[in-house]
């Protein structure tokens, strides 16, 4: 899926050297790790990893204690677990002024994402009234109405049905592969796992690897996730073979 982006970003992030200290906390510590433009990228870890801190430093909301942050010119979407629209509207009025403050005037795009979202039964009901899932759906649909060369999402999956989550999947997969920047935050890659083309692992907000998929050293029919788990309780101390 590599390739220079759709919005002209070869590369759409690089986080160089960046530590994010609370007080005596430290959640981000002397990370340095590139998005390269046009691809499918995985933010995994545990709670408490860094995973959000580092989504905030990437979108501005939080400033790095040291270290820098280059971000492309690209417009960038996000969606994160706590959906954010007017819950006073219905779905279709939300996304309606949404493109108009954000200049998102192609159309036959909006109403792409809304078929793949499969929001178009929905349209018409208060957005404050809509169930998880389709609550979920709707930030989602929020996050691509712009088309960002760079889409961000935390935990994208939650709240959707089987079927959802496979539309998703493939929907991400070929807006990725349109050569725009997706990066996933999770904590379980199982089901991002036959589409992802790198995976970044955190842990207590320090760098743990940062791979291509097929540079990732499994065993035999071993899984990402299993990898992925096993890493961390090595990181903890933890010898596999105790579990």
């Amino acid at each position: 899926m590599t390739g220079e982006s759709s919005n002209g970003s070869a590369e759409a992030i690089r986080v160089d050297g960046v530590t994010r200290t609370y007080g005596d906390v430290t959640a981000i510590d002397d990370l340095s790790v590139a998005i390269g433009g046009g691809q499918y990228h995985c933010l995994l870890g545990p709670n408490g990893s860094g995973k959000s801190t580092l989504m905030r430093l990437i979108l501005g909301l939080t400033r790095p204690t040291s270290g820098s942050i280059d971000r492309p010119d690209a417009q960038i979407g996000c969606g994160f677990q706590h959906p954010n629209f007017y819950p006073g509207l219905s779905v279709r009025e939300n996304i309606h002024i949404f493109a108009r403050i954000v200049g998102a005037d192609d159309w036959d795009w909006n109403q792409t994402v809304v078929t793949e979202l499969r929001l178009s039964r929905a349209l018409d009901r208060e957005a404050g009234d809509l169930s998880g899932g389709f609550a979920r759906r709707l930030d989602l649909a929020l996050a691509l109405i712009k088309k960002p060369g760079f889409l961000l999402l935390d935990e994208p999956l939650g709240a959707l049905d089987d079927v959802s989550q496979t539309r998703l999947l493939d929907f991400l997969d070929r807006y990725a592969g349109d050569g725009n920047t997706v990066l996933v935050s999770t904590h379980e890659i199982t089901e991002f796992e036959p589409y992802v083309d790198r995976i970044t692992v955190l842990h207590r907000g320090e760098l743990v690897f940062d791979r291509r998929v097929e540079e990732i050293p499994l065993d035999g029919d071993e899984s990402l996730q299993s990898y992925y788990v096993d890493t961390v309780l090595a990181r903890e101390g933890i010898s596999v073979d105790e579990e």
